[in-house]
């Protein structure tokens, strides 16, 4: 393996969105990056994750609830996103098949400030074992700004290399 440059990295991406531009497809074609370390012992060093924002959304289909106080409810109603209150998360009670489909209906989570630290009382650990526990959503940010963001937003993780010897 050697080092790419970025601009024959770009150039080659667009070469094969070109191409998929050309010849339609019946299904959502995707285009995945692996990237190799080295120098980098994944049994001694520390594993990492992240995110990065990009310019555009790789995701349009990405799902986003709020889970928020009345401001926010009314906020998100006006803008047609779904919510959650607090009662409506009470009624959850801590049922792990009632949070595990919560989880699985929606890709990603906003929650107001008042209301974050309260979800691992609510819910119990079921939105954080599926990962995605909610996002910090303020009263002085758009909520259709946040929520864009996090449509745009991936998350990258460096995973256990497994090895067959």
């Amino acid at each position: 393996m050697s080092k790419i440059n970025r601009d024959n990295l770009y150039e080659s991406v667009d070469t094969v969105l070109g191409h998929s531009r050309n010849k339609k497809r019946k299904f959502v074609e995707t285009v995945e990056l692996q990237i190799a370390l080295k120098n980098y012992d994944p049994q001694k060093d520390k594993r990492f994750s992240g995110t990065v924002k990009l310019k555009h959304m790789p995701r349009p289909k990405y799902r986003v609830c709020v889970l928020g106080d009345q401001q926010h409810i009314d906020e998100a109603k006006a803008n047609e996103i779904p919510c959650m209150d607090v009662e409506s998360l009470k009624k959850l009670n801590k049922n792990k098949k009632l949070v595990k489909k919560l989880a699985k209906k929606y890709d990603a989570f906003l929650a107001s400030d008042s209301l974050i630290k309260q979800i691992p009382r609510i819910l119990g650990p079921g939105l954080s074992k599926a990962g995605k526990f909610p996002t910090l959503l303020t009263h002085n940010e758009s909520m259709t700004g946040k929520v864009e963001e996090v449509k745009s937003t991936i998350k990258f993780q460096m995973k256990k290399v497994l090895c067959l010897s």
